[in-house]
């Protein structure tokens, strides 16, 4: 062993101490962390310094980034096309759609949540998975399959598809552990056919593919951002929030269903009281409208009218002239007979 070892050391021993036997391995993991302690003895700075340490850690973890980016990502899109003028196109009027069914997209919001909850990543994938698979096909052919669903049983009652769809949403999030797993497949299939039936219905419809590819694009961001975001902060917390959510959704279905499809006394304003003004007014009042004591201005008239008689002149009587233009009898006004 030469001087410049003891002179030299290692991270483990003082200088002009004997240096123990390391391996390669051993000696390239002091040499890694002797470079990273400088670097973890500095505090963060900016807005991470200012988070906690728990959500620190957690920001620092690439599926984190990639959630919140997920998510950001829509609402750039969404901000952007309602902040520059510009003219839209046929694929972001699809992306925009969506959103004025507000009934469903509180269902798929709802979703997003059971997204969140799920027991493991695959069935949260599975209940995206489901929406798509039920959405592509609907949108794909779908007279075909609205023929068949107007046909059947199930026509009489397509009022009740938005509504219904909201209320098994808010049911699945009050479900326990598994049992909410199972069930938001059904809820998930069950809003994705009624998010298709608005599609397939408006005027642009499924007839323009952008549009509907816009469309399908903005309802999977709309159950899939929110719900990889929960997925991040996932644990027992959530389950009283998330029936919190629930039971707004099922009251919100109850109140719009009642408020759209219930018949409502129609608003007649009340009858005149007897003696007001309102009801002699109404007694004198002509049949064109007019009240006693009017004057029509002679401009309004139509040209054939006399203002004398108020009679159109080929509407008076005209006596047929003769040979001479006289009485055809014989006679003249005056009752003698005419001239030889």
């Amino acid at each position: 062993m030469t001087s410049g070892d003891y002179s030299r050391g290692t991270p483990d021993t003082a200088p002009g101490e004997a240096k123990p036997h390391l391996s390669r391995a051993e000696r390239r993991r002091l040499e890694r962390e002797a470079q990273k302690a400088p670097e973890q003895a500095l505090p963060p700075s900016g807005l991470a310094g200012r988070l906690p340490p728990a959500l620190r850690e957690k920001a620092a973890t690439g599926g984190f980034r990639l959630a919140v980016g997920f998510l950001l990502l829509g609402f750039v899109i969404l901000g952007l096309s309602q902040t520059i003028p510009h003219d839209y196109g046929f694929l972001e009027l699809g992306w925009l759609f969506p959103f004025s069914v507000y009934d469903l997209v509180l269902a798929m919001l709802g979703l997003g949540v059971a997204v969140g909850m799920a027991a493991s990543t695959r069935r949260a994938a599975l209940i995206v998975a489901v929406f798509v698979v039920v959405m592509l096909p609907m949108l794909m052919f779908f007279d075909l399959i609205f023929t068949a669903v107007r046909e059947s049983p199930l026509g009489n009652y397509l009022f009740l598809i938005a509504p219904g769809a909201v209320v098994s949403t808010g049911l699945v999030l009050w479900l326990p552990g598994r049992v909410r797993d199972h069930a938001a497949l059904f809820a998930s299939a069950f809003v994705s056919f009624a998010m298709s039936l608005f599609i397939g219905l408006d005027d642009m419809g499924v007839g323009i593919a952008d549009f509907a590819s816009g469309t399908l694009f903005s309802s999977i961001w709309l159950v899939a951002a929110p719900g990889f975001v929960l997925r991040q902060f996932a644990g027992p917390w959530l389950k009283i929030p998330a029936r919190i959510v629930g039971s707004w959704l099922v009251v919100i279905a109850i109140v719009v269903t009642v408020s759209l499809y219930v018949p409502t006394v129609p608003f007649a304003p009340p009858p005149p009281q007897l003696g007001s003004d309102v009801e002699q007014n109404t007694m004198d009042m002509a049949p064109d409208g007019s009240l006693p004591g009017d004057v029509i201005p002679q401009d309004i008239l139509p040209q054939d009218v006399s203002p004398d008689d108020g009679m159109p002149d080929e509407a008076m009587p005209q006596d047929p002239p003769g040979d001479d233009g006289g009485d055809p009898s014989g006679t003249s006004q005056q009752g003698e007979a005419p001239p030889p």
